[in-house]
């Protein structure tokens, strides 16, 4: 039984839980505003109320049950193994199910679904944005918003790209003696938003002698709709990036984002737990995916002769996707670490929450600068002229939090270092 079809299938999760409180150690939520129904324990015992009959699943405790970022802190405090993720799933598809959609993420994921639509009205929007966004500086870093609409005007949000990445790439890119033919998912971020990533990606896979395979029929993930439980608009994500990517049949897929390389790995199975035929293709595909970190130390792995020096101080932030999602963080140090030159100074805390979590940031944008203001602050102790993560997404939340406090603009991810790192060694 699939999390997305029924509260049932969480009931051998919630049983679990014994209330001890331990998970009010590592919420982020719960280390703002310090109410128990923002952590992990209080959500369970409402689930548990809703299920016996005590409370109807009313519009309150739906927004209650979006007082979480899905960072899977919670997961690995717990001491007895409690699932802390398939249930806030399970709980907003059912509080969907009752309630519906609110009509503004109605639309929005509607819109994902429509790929084409999407991508035609992120086209418009990059044409168009400097009416609504003023660049910081005149920087490529990002812009704020003109007048504020809720999510703070001075929070600063990247730039929309002049042409999406999908655009400019060719669906098969060769190489001489490829090792492998690889799928890259690409993502809306990086699709986007930060192309510069995504070439990156492109130049190191390139460099490792690998076939590059871009499906133009790939769309987004559908990772906002199911973490807000519109499991209708998830799977219809889901069925037509699974089917892009067979056409085509990679023998692997990488990411360079943590969620939707968490979606392949184990949202879409979860999605299609009860349709047989899509169950066996998301099962396939999760088994050949990996995020490209995790891709250039165990399956190629990447070249470390040719690395040129990069005269960088950099610190690591672990996106919670990435690194409890996937039990990534191993990976993009060794290869920050492998690179002449670098100067590698660990964070306080490098695995605490960002506060973006993708629709969160929307939902509750003071909530989640709050969350992101104490990882600035630990970035700041390691006195590091670039941060670097795993995430679009947590790019997008680290360069505000870092430029609005003065402290750098260099916000990368781990491959780009290491592409920076092959020019150099060009040179």
């Amino acid at each position: 039984m699939s999390i997305f079809s029924s509260l049932d299938s969480i009931q051998d999760e919630l049983s679990k839980c014994m209330k001890c409180g331990n998970c009010q150690e590592v919420c982020p939520i719960y280390k703002e505003n310090r109410r128990e129904v923002s952590v992990a324990r209080g959500k369970i015992s409402l689930i548990q109320m809703v299920m016996s009959g005590e409370v109807d699943l009313t519009e309150g405790i739906a927004d209650r049950l979006s007082l979480c970022t899905t960072c899977m802190a919670c997961n690995k405090i717990c001491p007895c193994g409690v699932r802390f993720d398939k249930i806030i799933l399970a709980a907003r598809a059912e509080a969907v199910r009752k309630k519906g959609l609110h009509p503004i993420k109605k639309i929005a994921f509607n819109t994902i679904k429509a790929y084409r639509l999407f991508d035609f009205g992120m086209k418009v929007g990059s044409t168009f944005q400097g009416l609504v966004m003023k660049r910081v500086h005149g920087s490529d870093k990002g812009a704020r918003l003109r007048i504020n609409i809720g999510l703070g005007k001075e929070n600063i949000l990247p730039n929309l790209a002049p042409r999406p990445l999908k655009d400019e790439l060719p669906e098969v890119t060769k190489v001489e003696n490829p090792k492998m033919r690889v799928g890259y998912y690409i993502g809306c971020m990086t699709n986007y938003f930060y192309t510069d990533m995504g070439k990156a990606v492109v130049a190191v896979l390139k460099e490792n002698d690998c076939e590059i395979v871009v499906p133009k029929d790939q769309g987004c993930c559908g990772t906002p709709a199911a973490v807000n439980g519109d499991v209708e608009s998830a799977k219809e994500c889901g069925r037509r990036n699974l089917r892009a990517f067979e056409k085509l049949n990679p023998d692997v897929i990488i990411s360079n984002c943590s969620s939707c390389g968490e979606a392949w790995k184990h949202t879409f199975p979860q999605l299609f737990d009860d349709e047989p035929e899509m169950k066996a293709l998301a099962d396939k595909w999760a088994a050949r995916t990996y995020d490209i970190a995790e891709f250039l130390i165990h399956k190629v792995p990447f070249k470390k002769e040719g690395l040129g020096p990069v005269k960088r101080k950099v610190t690591y932030h672990d996106p919670c996707h990435l690194n409890r999602g996937q039990g990534i963080n191993k990976e993009p140090r060794d290869i920050l670490r492998s690179i002449p030159d670098l100067e590698f100074i660990e964070m306080k805390k490098p695995d605490r929450c960002c506060g973006m979590a993708g629709s969160f940031y929307l939902v509750h944008p003071d909530l989640s600068g709050q969350i992101g203001e104490k990882k600035t602050a630990d970035i700041a102790q390691t006195h590091a002229d670039t941060v670097v993560t795993g995430c679009p997404a947590c790019r997008l939340q680290l360069t505000s939090g870092v430029m609005n406090a003065g402290i750098t603009e260099n916000v990368m991810h781990t491959v780009q270092i290491l592409a920076e790192s092959y020019e150099a060694g060009k040179r």
